[in-house]
């Protein structure tokens, strides 16, 4: 099943053949690509396809909440589709691999800081950046 097809489908999102050639790749993405590797990756695929257009329907789908915009420190954002669960992010700032996961305990921690200092926590992005310990 393609994730973002369906999204599209489901929020109404015109689907052009471009389009759908750049929604099948990044749902096939295990990985968060900004946008020119995500043009490189729609090339294979379909030449015809601009950059611009590529910049175009990635903004399209962030704004229908379809996908999610991260700014990653490196300067150039980077997506990936809107997940259905939370989570957050390490990232390698030797390889710049990013890798997803959630922490019970973090969650809890973040919900405690928010209450001690007199909010309901509604929402948050954490992102963690390291370098691999070498062994």
């Amino acid at each position: 099943m393609n994730n973002i097809v369906e999204k599209c489908k489901a929020k109404n999102v015109r689907l052009t053949d471009q389009r759908k050639v750049i929604a099948e790749v990044m749902s096939n993405s295990t990985d968060h690509p900004d946008v020119d590797e995500l043009h490189k990756r729609v090339n294979k695929v379909d030449k015809k396809i601009s950059i611009a257009t590529v910049y175009r329907t990635v903004k399209l789908f962030e704004e229908s909440g379809i996908v999610e915009k991260h700014d990653f420190k490196g300067g150039k954002a980077r997506y990936e589709e809107a997940p259905e669960e939370h989570h957050d992010h390490l990232i390698d700032i030797n390889s710049g691999e990013i890798i997803e996961f959630v922490d019970k305990d973090i969650e809890i921690l973040q919900n405690k800081v928010a209450k001690k200092l007199g909010y309901k926590l509604v929402d948050h992005k954490l992102e963690l950046y390291g370098s691999k310990i070498k062994k």
